[in-house]
């Protein structure tokens, strides 16, 4: 156990010594972020320029209703009210008759108009829109532009659309727009967490309103930081013991030490690595949110369970990871088993957010009970408020622990023959016999 201490040491203090750790703790987060910073820092950078849609209405009954709605929003939000700025891009919008001979041909040249810049894009309101149930094929309204599926203006337009036609229906059926105004009103559902009773007075206390920050901080930063540990600690086992293989300084360490130790040792110390990294971010963490006057928003309660997850799966992986790397003889090799040995750890990432939205749901249940997936899906599942059975946590670390131990045995077993191996190419068969065998 010495050995495997000091093997332990030295992989540790190598790693956490280097100014390459320190940038990189410094930077993770930031690239981790990027995305979200990006938007923080650009959310004032807009196009102002008059944007320019042409409206084509077969109908003849809401192309004034638009015109007037877009002077309405371009009077309350172009300008900025204090300095007189100009912060949003004005609508103007164009009426096109529209051509009944050769529709085609018209909605072809307006397309063009957009792709020389002369509009941003028309709409095309079909004429039977005001009954669409009875004109279903002339109802269509379309809308046309360079990104149409993710342009802001086209969910705008739709607004004074319907509320001209809805107008129109109600005044069909007898009843005055003007009397039936909250006709057009719309309530939300608020969303809001369970009622619960005060342990210590017995007093029932009311929900608190949920927002999206509580819902996504550390359901999805969790395990995005628990990616991050084993990026930082299994992960360049397979590199580190490949190199060490090739340039023949494994054979000079197992002059004083079994193969079995020398892998444990490397193991703790990507172990070492992680914990020092994730107790960094987890505190700074904490720090940053309560600063910011978040500390509602703080999980305390799967924080251990974050550490003794992370734990658990640096161990896994960092086994098999280091196995992988005893099999390889060149950069070439390790290349190669990098992507199946990385399954295990993207697999979770590709299901996080259908996780998140059904955290008691088969797929999520049996998925998190899947030892590899156990550590970023189970911690998902928890940080939901009252979302799973207390049993289902303590399941799944039984069942890592088991599996933790066996890729240690199995590993083990393969570095002890692959290590002193050279020449032989990385096949999973070799790699399965060895495990099986020794």
């Amino acid at each position: 156990m010495r050995k495997v201490l000091r093997i332990a040491k030295r992989e540790y203090l190598a790693t956490v010594r280097t100014k390459g750790f320190i940038l990189g703790l410094v930077l993770a987060p930031v690239l981790f972020a990027g995305s979200a910073l990006a938007m923080l820092l650009f959310r004032n950078q807009v196009d102002t320029r008059d944007k320019v849609i042409a409206v084509i209405d077969r109908s003849g009954l809401v192309a004034e209703a638009v015109i007037a709605a877009a002077e309405s929003r371009n009077s309350a939000v172009v300008y900025d009210t204090l300095t007189g700025e100009k912060i949003r891009a004005p609508y103007v919008i164009e009426l096109v008759p529209p051509e009944d001979v050769d529709p085609d041909r018209q909605r072809l040249e307006l397309s063009n108009r957009v792709r020389r810049g002369e509009l941003h894009a028309f709409v095309e309101i079909g004429a039977g829109a005001l009954h669409p149930r009875e004109e279903e094929a002339a109802a269509r309204i379309g809308y046309y532009s360079k990104s149409s599926a993710v342009d802001d203006l086209r969910s705008w337009i739709e607004r004074p659309i319907n509320g001209q036609l809805r107008r129109l229906r109600l005044a069909e059926a007898g009843v005055d727009p003007a009397a039936a105004e909250d006709m057009f009103d719309w309530v939300g559902a608020a969303p809001m967490g369970l009622v619960s009773v005060d342990p210590e007075t017995g007093a029932i206390v009311e929900a608190k309103r949920s927002t999206e920050l509580e819902a996504i901080l550390a359901p999805l930063v969790m395990p995005m930081l628990m990616f991050l540990m084993i990026m930082l600690g299994a992960v360049p086992l397979l590199n580190a013991v490949m190199e060490e293989k090739s340039q023949r300084i494994a054979e000079v360490v197992l002059g004083s030490v079994k193969p079995f130790e020398f892998m444990s040792g490397k193991v703790l110390g990507g172990v070492g690595v992680s914990l020092t990294a994730a107790t960094v971010y987890v505190v700074g963490g904490v720090f940053a949110v309560r600063h910011m006057g978040w500390a509602d928003y703080i999980p305390y309660q799967v924080l251990p369970w974050f550490f003794a997850y992370t734990l658990l799966a640096i161990i896994m992986l960092g086994a098999t990871y280091a196995a992988f790397g005893s099999v390889c003889n060149d950069p070439s090799e390790a290349q190669s088993l990098m992507l199946p040995g990385m399954l295990p750890v993207m697999i979770p990432m590709f299901v996080l957010v259908p996780v998140l939205r059904e955290p008691t749901s088969a797929f999520a249940t049996g998925l998190s009970f899947v030892p590899f997936f156990t550590p970023m899906l189970m911690l998902i599942r928890q940080t939901v408020q009252d979302s799973i059975p207390v049993w289902q946590p303590w399941l799944g670390i039984a069942g890592m622990i088991l599996f933790a131990a066996f890729c240690v045995w199995g590993g083990g077993r393969v570095f002890r023959v692959a290590i002193l191996t050279q020449g032989t190419p990385p096949k999973f068969g070799n790699i399965v016999r060895w495990a099986l065998r020794g």
